[in-house]
């Protein structure tokens, strides 16, 4: 019987991919809108850079907390639905995140955007899949993959204009509106969830057969090493720019356009793969690069032109990983229904790396009275994920093709 060919996409189709590309983007606005103001945050509340530096890595704690299981709250409540839910808390922590009189209640709401956040972006794939054809699935999947970077860029330009005109709560507000006029998108082009039913024991099962599997493990690591380095420079730089004498719209914009590169890595690697590179040619290789671009991003014996170059370079290479980490999830996942519980270990792995790393750098500006040694931190982290990307390779050679 002759396989027919799947029909093209109707422009329907195009404004509800349009609609949850849209979602993840504002999801990740609340990633960028912080970095540029974390300057007027210390002012405002008092406090030192160590202690702002939470600011950066609470919200990483609800990926933390059930990074893994986030996943399996779509299949079991509805993809839609968890995503409305997730988009409703973005726009709540955001008011109450611009209202707050003091640090710790801003802390407290960072940490529930990070709940939004999780809900917001976890359901997307499997909503793509849905209003998406097959044959056209995996191009879909690759635009999804840029929500974060392109949501931080927009963020890490506006922010700055916002504070000037209104302060840092303007930007909260802005976020807060975009969520809210996401969610009424969202509920107006995705059709609802069809009614379907969920087995507590095979949640339970994906969840054990992926956590027994080494797989999931290595890549959850070389994600979360990753990340750490990734917030680890571009949740500081706008700070590190400012202090430097930058204005803060120009730190600003200089980080977006950094934060931006990162899609160019996220595109080649799959192109490397596909013409042969091994996974621990790539993995290990954008490692070293970002590495020794630190050394060279935060030393001041470097002309800024030099330095700003390593930043860029750090970014388009560094994005070979998680562009590569999201192509071999599949291969490592212990069984083909298990790929989504895989993916979301490997964004737990992440949460765990962008919450550490932070206070870990702020600890070593503040000691060193400056910059010029927090590469110290990253090139740790770049170092162990070289060790980690041999054990990825070794582990695909030992795979049987599937």
């Amino acid at each position: 019987m002759k396989t027919l060919a799947p029909p093209a996409p109707e422009s329907s189709d195009a404004a509800r991919l349009a609609v949850l590309l849209l979602a993840g983007v504002v999801a990740a606005l609340n990633i960028g809108k912080l970095p540029p103001a974390l300057p007027a945050l210390q002012q405002s509340f008092g406090m030192t850079l160590v202690q702002a530096s939470f600011l950066v890595s609470v919200f990483q704690a609800a990926g933390m907390g059930f990074g893994l299981f986030g996943g399996v709250l779509a299949d079991r409540f509805g993809a839609r639905r968890v995503m409305s839910c997730g988009l409703g808390l973005l726009a709540l922590a955001s008011v109450a995140g611009a209202l707050s009189a003091d640090a710790g209640t801003l802390l407290a709401m960072r940490a529930i955007e990070s709940a939004g956040f999780i809900l917001t972006v976890l359901p997307g794939p499997a909503l793509i899949r849905r209003v998406v054809p097959f044959g056209r699935l995996g191009v879909a999947l690759g635009y999804w993959g840029s929500y974060m970077p392109t949501g931080m860029s927009l963020a890490l330009v506006a922010t700055p204009w916002l504070m000037a005109a209104s302060g840092w709560q303007l930007a909260w507000w802005c976020s807060a509106s975009a969520a809210l006029a996401t969610l009424a998108l969202l509920r107006r082009v995705i059709a609802p969830d069809p009614p379907h039913g969920a087995e507590p024991v095979r949640v339970l099962a994906l969840a054990r057969d992926t956590l027994r599997a080494p797989g999931p493990w290595l890549l959850a690591a070389c994600f979360g090493l990753y990340a750490g380095q990734f917030i680890a420079v571009f949740g500081f730089l706008p700070t590190a720019y400012q202090s430097a004498g930058i204005a803060p719209t120009t730190a600003g914009l200089l980080t977006a356009f950094g934060v931006a590169a990162n899609m160019l890595g996220n595109i080649v690697s799959g192109l490397l793969l596909h013409r042969g590179a091994t996974r621990t040619v790539v993995l290990a290789g954008a490692s070293v690069v970002m590495g020794v671009a630190t050394m060279i991003a935060f030393d001041v014996d470097f002309a800024f032109g030099w330095r700003y170059a390593a930043v860029l370079l750090f970014s388009a290479v560094g994005g070979l990983i998680p562009g590569t980490l999201f192509t071999t999830a599949p291969r490592f996942a212990p069984y083909a229904g298990a790929v989504s519980t895989t993916t979301g270990l490997m964004q737990q792995g992440s949460a765990i790396g962008q919450f550490i790393s932070p206070p870990l750098v702020a600890a070593v500006a503040s000691s060193a009275g400056g910059w010029h040694h927090t590469w110290w931190v990253t090139s740790a982290f770049a170092l162990v994920n070289i060790l980690v990307a041999v054990l990825i390779g070794r582990r695909d050679r030992r795979l049987v093709v599937r």
